[in-house]
């Protein structure tokens, strides 16, 4: 016990003596997008984000001692401004990368592993960006796409006693990388389990979706699958709701989940279901100190109204994850006052079970996460949330669940080897 105190209070002293010495904060940027079509969504994650952070410095005086900078730069949810935010701020000492976009994450991928700085597209981006060997760079923890998938297909088996065989499944899908993503592995999910996919596309930015639910309307098929985003959420569940389709037998993925997408629809939106990467409402004891230090402060980034709301605790959870990265390389370092280089050495070495998420605040809100050189897509779970308009709240009413890793992981492996071909990679020995 005594050594163990000892070797803590040198870890201690490492901290100080690191953030004495250099330089006066972690620079995280934010890929804001508060304006544009998308912006109710953006907004809210963004208001998360900033607020974790700022609770961080208010509460702990940093991380390890260092306070965080945040760097909102604004994008709007457009690919080229996305770069450009990234050109712009990437000389300010930046740590991460979290794009927000698919269209941005695909532009930054050779960039960041040439400029030696992480990206994490939580949830979104490349998916074969999990494999750690090929992708040394980008992290996509605590889930990909195609375990979103995977889990949704298996949730409409488990409603069918197990059996898809004869059934019809109709995607409608954002026209974009970010609404392709899932294509693949529903094509091969088809195969396996028998069921015939239907696939309809959405323009930018999803206000005109008449077509497709007049042909939903005519094949009724057994199920319904979103990849939307911003508008084009509301506006699908509401004209399911106008042809009378089944809500809970319509189903999202975790970007297409959010207060946003259903509240404007009303009653007609109640049982409308999603996969969470993560936990709802605020429940939790974090909540109590960002209203403390945060938002009775007067340091929120928003007016403090969406504490609880899906995107904005997958804003705060990113922020988290971030946080804890980087008490992982400043422990693997010794230093408090880490370098970009060091911040994807933590986000690789990065491990958190349900003891460390319980002191953070956030006990059972998601799945543990143990990365490693080689898997850099987490654990691959997720859950079932559906929406009760009357209480105007989502609910998980499914346990975490895992994906189907045959067929991802033979998808990640064939993708990712495909792409280190292509650009010249060879992939990393793992050990």
């Amino acid at each position: 016990m005594n050594i163990q105190k000892t070797i803590a209070a040198s870890f201690a002293l490492v901290l100080s003596i690191g953030a004495g010495s250099a330089a006066a904060d972690l620079v995280f940027p934010s890929l804001d997008y508060r304006t544009g079509p998308y912006a109710p969504n953006g907004i809210h994650f963004a208001d998360g984000y900033a607020d974790y952070f700022t609770l961080v410095n208010e509460r702990d005086g940093g991380i390890g001692g260092v306070p965080v900078r945040v760097l909102p730069c604004e994008t709007g949810y457009n690919t080229e401004k996305g770069v450009e935010c990234y050109e712009s701020t990437k000389g300010e000492g930046a740590l991460l990368y979290q794009p927000l976009s698919t269209g941005i994450t695909y532009q930054l991928i050779p960039k960041v592993t040439a400029d030696n700085i992480p990206l994490h597209s939580m949830g979104y981006g490349r998916t074969s960006a999990a494999n750690g060997r090929v992708f040394s760079h980008i992290f996509n923890y605590p889930g990909t796409y195609w375990d979103a998938a995977s889990i949704i297909v298996k949730h409409m088996s488990d409603q069918e006693g197990g059996d898809l065989n004869g059934k019809s499944i109709t995607l409608v899908y954002h026209n974009s990388a970010y609404g392709k993503e899932p294509i693949r592995t529903l094509e091969e999910l088809s195969r396996k389990h028998g069921y015939k996919l239907t696939l309809l596309a959405v323009d930018h930015p999803g206000q005109e979706q008449k077509s497709q639910w007049l042909q939903i309307r005519r094949e009724r098929p057994d199920y319904v699958v979103m990849w939307g985003w911003g508008v084009m959420n509301q506006v699908a569940i509401q004209e399911a709701a106008n042809i009378r389709y089944p809500m809970d037998r319509f189903i999202g993925v975790w970007w297409s989940a959010s207060e946003n997408d259903v509240i404007p629809v009303g009653e007609a939106a109640n049982g409308y279901k999603a996969i969470a990467m993560h936990g709802v409402g605020d429940g939790y004891p974090v909540y109590d100190d960002i209203r403390k230090y945060v938002i009775d402060a007067g340091k929120a980034a928003g007016d403090g109204s969406n504490l609880g709301t899906v995107l904005y605790n997958r804003g705060m959870y990113a922020a988290m994850l971030a946080v804890e990265a980087v008490r992982a390389a400043q422990e693997i370092h010794g230093v408090a006052d880490i370098n970009a280089s060091q911040m994807r050495d933590g986000m690789e070495a990065l491990k958190i079970d349900q003891a460390r998420m319980a002191e953070l605040g956030l006990p059972n809100f998601g799945p543990e996460i143990n990365v490693t050189c080689a898997n850099h897509g987490g654990p691959g779970l997720g859950a079932i949330q559906q929406w009760d308009a009357s209480a105007k709240s989502w609910s998980l009413i499914t346990d975490f669940t895992g994906a189907d890793r045959e067929v991802v992981d033979a998808l990640i492996e064939e993708d990712s080897s495909a792409y280190a071909a292509e650009n010249n990679i060879t992939p990393r020995d793992c050990g």
